[in-house]
């Protein structure tokens, strides 16, 4: 694995354009091929009523290290679906990391696990299933879909 200096330049740049988790402090701390480690502090706006983190942010940490792993390869790839099972609960103030692997590519789709821990605790567990879409561009204007021919 290599540390986000040398991440893959696909993986790289999907993740510098990546403005919703960057927005929430989330960093990239180590990719691969297949694989990421991404880290995200719990903060005071990311507790829910029950004064846990809420759901939506621990996913978004595991599907931000998910799209990671799955981009490293090169062509814009993206969610087919995904899955989480919350284990434990995180609170304000707790530093996440999400790991990321590859568990299969077959054809244009792939398997990925992701783990969300603090510390060595486990507080989610995440199966993302990717599709790769062809294009090896980023940007939306390189989307193989418009509106007018949906």
């Amino acid at each position: 694995m290599t540390h986000a200096a040398d991440a893959t330049p696909a993986a790289e740049a999907m993740f510098a354009a990546d403005e919703a988790s960057r927005r929430l402090g989330v960093e990239l701390l180590e990719q691969g091929e297949g694989t990421a480690v991404l880290r995200m502090t719990v903060t005071p706006t990311m507790v829910n009523g029950h004064g846990i983190a809420h759901g939506g942010y621990v996913f978004l940490l595991a599907d931000s290290a998910f799209a990671c792993a799955c981009n490293s390869h090169g062509p814009v790839t993206v969610a087919a679906g995904a899955d989480v099972t919350f284990v434990a609960p995180a609170y304000e103030g707790d530093v996440l990391v999400a790991r990321a692997e590859e568990r299969t590519r077959y054809g244009r789709s792939g398997l990925y696990d992701v783990s969300v821990l603090r510390g060595d605790e486990v507080i989610a567990e995440f199966r993302g299933r990717s599709r790769t879409i062809g294009s090896t561009s980023t940007s939306p204007s390189a989307s193989t879909t418009s509106k007018e021919s949906r």
